[in-house]
C-alpha cells in the first residue's frame, strides 16, 4: 500500500512538472487548401465552407530539446461553456475540417486535452483559446505572402521565398510542414511560428518541427 502511494505521489509529480516546465509554444496554422487537397479530403464545418485564408491548427507547448509534453491533466476536460463568448471567432480562425462533418467542439477538445492541459500554471481553459487567437491576428499570413507575390493559385513557390515573405511580416522565421496532393505533389501544409511561455509575444525559434518540405512546393488554390 506504501509503495502504491508512494508511486502515485510521483505520477502527480511528473504531471505537475509537465505542467509547469514547458519552454515555449508553437502557434501552428495550416492551409485549407492542402488539407483539403489530399486522398483523405475534407469535410466542410456545419458553418460551411471557411474563407480561403490560413486557420489555427493549434498553440502547442513544447521543449527545448524538441520532445513535447502531451495530455497532463486526465482530469481538466474541455468544457465548451468555457468559450461560449469566443466561439463565433474560432468557427471563422478554427474551424474543423475533419470528416464527419462538425462545429468544431471536438477539434477544440482534442487541443485542449492533448496541448491546453499541459499550459494550466500559465493559461486556464479560456485564456488558452484567447491567446491563440490573439496570437493568429497578429500573423496575418496570407497578407504577408501576398505581398510577396506568393499566391494561392496552384503554382509552385520556394521554401526560402516562403520564409523570408513570413520573416519580413512578423519578424521572425517560421517553419513549415508540406504534405501531398493526390498527384503527389509537395504542397505547403503549415506553418509553425514560436511564441514565449506567457503565450503573448512571438520569438525566435529553439527549434524547428521535422523539415518535409523540399525546396519548391505547390501553394494550392482553395
Amino acid at each position: 500500500m506504501k509503495a502504491l502511494f508512494v508511486l502515485s505521489l510521483s505520477l502527480l509529480a511528473l504531471v505537475a512538472s509537465a505542467k509547469d516546465n514547458f519552454d515555449f509554444f508553437y502557434l501552428v496554422q495550416q492551409w485549407p487548401g492542402s488539407y483539403c487537397d489530399t486522398k483523405r479530403a475534407c469535410c466542410y464545418p456545419v458553418t460551411g465552407k471557411p474563407d480561403p485564408i490560413f486557420t489555427i491548427h493549434g498553440l502547442w507547448p513544447n521543449y527545448n530539446d524538441g520532445t513535447y509534453p502531451s495530455n497532463c491533466d486526465q482530469q481538466n476536460e474541455f468544457d465548451g461553456r468555457e468559450i461560449e463568448d469566443l466561439q463565433r471567432t474560432m468557427e471563422e480562425y478554427w474551424p474543423t475540417l475533419a470528416c464527419p462533418t462538425g462545429n468544431g467542439l471536438k477539434f477544440w477538445a482534442h487541443e485542449w486535452d492533448k496541448h491546453g492541459t499541459c499550459t494550466e500554471s500559465t493559461l486556464d481553459q479560456h485564456s488558452y483559446f484567447l491567446s491563440a487567437l490573439n496570437l493568429y491576428k497578429k500573423a496575418n499570413l496570407l497578407t504577408a505572402l501576398q505581398d510577396a507575390g506568393i499566391e494561392p493559385d496552384d503554382r509552385f513557390y520556394s521554401v526560402d521565398s516562403i520564409k523570408l515573405a513570413i520573416k519580413e511580416s512578423v519578424g521572425f522565421t517560421p517553419g513549415l510542414e508540406c504534405n501531398k496532393d493526390g498527384s503527389g505533389n509537395q504542397q505547403l501544409s503549415e506553418v509553425y511560428l514560436c511564441v514565449d511561455k506567457s503565450g503573448q509575444k512571438f520569438i525566435n525559434c529553439p527549434n524547428f518541427p521535422r523539415i518535409s518540405c523540399r525546396k519548391q512546393v505547390q501553394f494550392p488554390s482553395f
